[in-house]
């Protein structure tokens, strides 16, 4: 017996200040309205989306409140400088950029996905997580080991996408940008899984970054990628600080 379809519950259209917010903050996280940008005007943001200077404000006054955005009488709305926690700030790029970035080819093999609920110890991403684990390599050897968790409430098209044909560093950076970021460095030996897929002995020296990421408050990803010693290092250039 044939049964008519169900129609799907009609969706809650978003807000149209949290749109021209998240327009805003996309522009900035992808690096497009850099540090010092003068954003356009509230008059110029009205004629754009078609609604009140209320609505544009709005948008406006939450970024400002998130410090994204300095918003300063006569002189207009400008992105914030980012936030300095040390004296020397380190970024560290994105897998594929750093190995394009020496000239090598670069590709990935996805290892592992696991769709599951997350453990206690993974604290501040949710009730359910994906778990990946990839090996990139630089013409064709191994460069890198991770293993990666992806909040699931907070990106939820994580669990549809196809991470064997686009590494999950760089599909988040593209469709979730972050807010806030920390990252922790650490020299250990080569061991388990990660000497396995690296091709290393146990105990050979090797670089683990650790980053974690949030998106207004709420977790984004855990990573941990393990480097072989000789295969990577850090530099960081800066100048004494001025008083």
């Amino acid at each position: 017996m044939d049964h008519a379809p169900q129609n799907p519950e009609p969706q809650t259209p978003e807000p149209l200040h949290r749109r021209i917010a998240g327009d805003i903050e996309r522009r900035v996280a992808s690096g497009e309205w850099r540090p010092g940008f003068r954003v356009p005007t509230e008059t110029a943001l009205m004629a754009e989306y078609g609604c009140a200077r209320m609505t544009v404000s709005r948008a406006l006054s939450d970024l400002a409140a998130r410090g994204l955005l300095m918003r300063r009488k006569r002189a207009g709305t400008v992105v914030a400088p980012p936030p300095v926690h040390s004296s020397a700030l380190l970024a560290i790029p994105d897998i594929r950029s750093e190995v394009e970035g020496r000239g090598m080819a670069y590709e990935h093999r996805l290892l592992t996905r696991v769709v599951r609920p997350a453990r206690p110890d993974e604290t501040g991403l949710g009730a359910r997580v994906i778990e990946l684990e990839t090996l990139h390599l630089a013409d064709g050897l191994p460069f890198a080991f991770e293993r990666r968790l992806i909040a699931l409430e907070t990106a939820p098209e994580a669990e549809t996408a196809d991470f064997s044909t686009e590494p999950p560093g760089g599909w988040l950076l593209a469709h979730m940008p972050w807010t806030e970021a920390e990252h922790r460095i650490a020299a250990v030996g080569a061991e388990g899984d990660a000497a396995a897929r690296l091709g290393l002995a146990d105990g050979a020296p090797c670089l683990r970054l650790e980053r974690r990421t949030w998106r207004d408050g709420l977790g984004v990803t855990w990573a941990f990628q393990t480097f072989p010693g000789a295969a990577y290092d850090l530099v960081a250039r800066f100048s004494p600080t001025k008083g």
